[in-house]
């Protein structure tokens, strides 16, 4: 008994932690690996083996996918790029391990552990296709964060390139760089490092983004469309837009704190203080200047502020934001944040106190798996409304040989009742899902519907246009009306989602 207890406290070998992380890191996935549920874009691109990466300016999420399928195309060969990227964020989390501690131990990977344990970061493993290159980007920016040469110039371009690699395969990922960066001048705070050394040490950082940024504008962007890089409108009240933008990422994330899970990040705040504060008396004992003292405190207390800036961070300042919870990746940050000032707390106390981080790792390895079965509905659902609607179109001849069928976009927060409790329980599963449409028209070619489209210039017209005439279907979710070699598919509002009593 001794001895096990004894292995949660001991000095682990680069081999053991690796294969923790590999461990962590496949149990986290697992549940989307399970639910094999094509997530919104995956619809199309599996439809068409399409890519369209470039023109975002993630040239090399285009090129992971070339040189994986051996194709100049990308057909769907899930899961194997995720299990791919989930073996090399075990890698690039055990050299930031490393890195980040001398003597590592079962509590010291934990700290770290949130870089993929981020609950908003199961969106961006939804996506079949994006999934990968999403999470290959965070491994690559670690690695630059990691990567140490004792040639000056060498040191210099690796991680420059790391950075340009990142940003063409999901630019959001300079959040994580940024945040890790922060991460970097509180453990320089703690091992006490000289005075002397702190300016090459942020200064190196900022010289690297800005060497990435170059690198990636003669790379991947280049092939980025027009209206992907429209920022601000500064003409117009632009910190009043960066303020309404917060406003809407606070609302979002507050949603993942309901239930117990309130209480279990509010412990995990109160340590976090704790160690901030055990911090600060480790900067006012050392052996320096008042002034360097403070400058060194200053920059420290500034860390908070730009790792909560950075949960949505570049995203703020473009003129097409996106709140989706794919693009709060700087999240995984702050949490690594307050886990390694809850453990310096903890640490303080006893030895085996930091093992209680796992409480809050648990707390987001539940959110995962619930989040796994609220796909499973969803994907039985979407089966069920996609062989409905086939049928109906199927078996009606005028429908079959129409010239096309327009599908109405509609949005509803009710379409998904099967998930009712578990929305209810933890509100930021819906949020998660993103998932507020009946049907996709990109669908039905997977049962032989070949003439449907989405509404597109004609939007609203089926809903509002066509009700004077007769329905040719009348189904419980949606009509479909036919006038002359035109249909048009028109969705009825769900009824709210009553709770069930037995």
């Amino acid at each position: 008994m001794g001895r096990f207890s004894d292995f949660f406290i001991r000095e682990l070998g680069r081999r053991q932690v690796w294969c923790f992380f590999l461990l962590a890191t496949l149990v986290y996935a697992l549940p989307l690996i399970l639910a094999d549920f094509p997530y919104i874009d995956d619809n199309w691109r599996s439809l068409s083996a399409g890519m369209a990466w470039a023109e975002q300016g993630r040239l090399f999420a285009q090129l992971f996918f070339n040189v994986l399928t051996f194709t100049d195309a990308a057909p769907n060969i899930f899961p194997l790029p995720l299990l791919i990227a989930t073996l090399a964020m075990a890698s690039a989390l055990t050299s930031l391990t490393f890195h980040c501690f001398r003597q590592p131990t079962i509590a010291c990977c934990l700290v770290l552990l949130p870089l993929w344990y981020n609950p908003f970061f199961l969106q961006n493993l939804s996506y079949q296709y994006d999934g990968a290159p999403m999470a290959l980007s965070v491994v690559a920016v670690m690695y630059a964060i990691t990567f140490r040469h004792p040639r000056r110039s060498v040191q210099w371009l690796v991680p420059s390139f790391l950075i340009a690699l990142a940003l063409g395969l999901y630019q959001v990922s300079l959040n994580v760089f940024l945040g890790l960066c922060c991460l970097e001048v509180l453990r320089a705070a703690h091992d006490k490092t000289a005075w002397s050394q702190w300016p090459g040490l942020i200064g190196w950082k900022f010289a690297q983004v800005l060497l990435g940024w170059l690198i990636y504008c003669v790379s991947a962007y280049p092939f980025m469309g027009s209206s992907r890089t429209l920022l601000l409108n500064w003409a117009a009240s632009p910190w009043l837009q960066i303020h309404i933008n917060i406003a809407r990422v606070l609302e979002k994330v507050v949603l993942l704190f309901h239930g117990g899970l309130v209480w279990v990040f509010a412990g995990l705040l109160l340590c976090a203080v704790a160690g901030a504060i055990r911090l600060g008396l480790m900067v006012v004992q050392r052996e320096d200047s008042r002034a360097k003292k403070f400058l060194i405190g200053l920059l420290c207390l500034l860390t908070v502020p730009v790792v909560v800036l950075l949960v949505s961070g570049v995203a703020l300042f473009f003129r097409d934001f996106n709140e989706g919870a794919r693009t709060l990746m700087g999240f995984a940050v702050l949490l690594v944040l307050l886990f390694y000032l809850s453990y310096l707390a903890l640490a303080s106390v006893h030895e085996r106190l930091p093992l209680l981080l796992v409480v809050p790792l648990l707390a987001m390895l539940s959110l995962s798996f619930a989040y796994g079965r609220v796909l499973t509905v969803q994907k039985t659902f979407a089966t069920s409304a996609l062989f409905n609607l086939e049928r109906d179109i199927a078996s009606r001849p005028l429908l079959r040989d129409a010239k096309r069928i327009y599908l109405s976009v509609s949005y509803s927060d009710h379409w998904l009742a099967g998930a009712a409790g578990s929305f209810k329980q933890m509100p930021v599963l819906h949020y998660l899902l993103n998932i507020d449409f009946y049907m996709l028209a990109e669908n039905l070619p997977k049962v032989g519907i070949t003439n449907v489209v989405a509404e597109k210039d004609r939007r609203n017209a089926t809903r509002v246009g066509y009700q004077g005439y007769p329905a040719l279907v009348e189904s419980q979710y949606y009509r479909i009306f036919l006038i002359g070699d035109y249909g048009f598919i028109v969705m009825k509002e769900p009824a709210p989602i009553k709770s069930l009593r037995w």
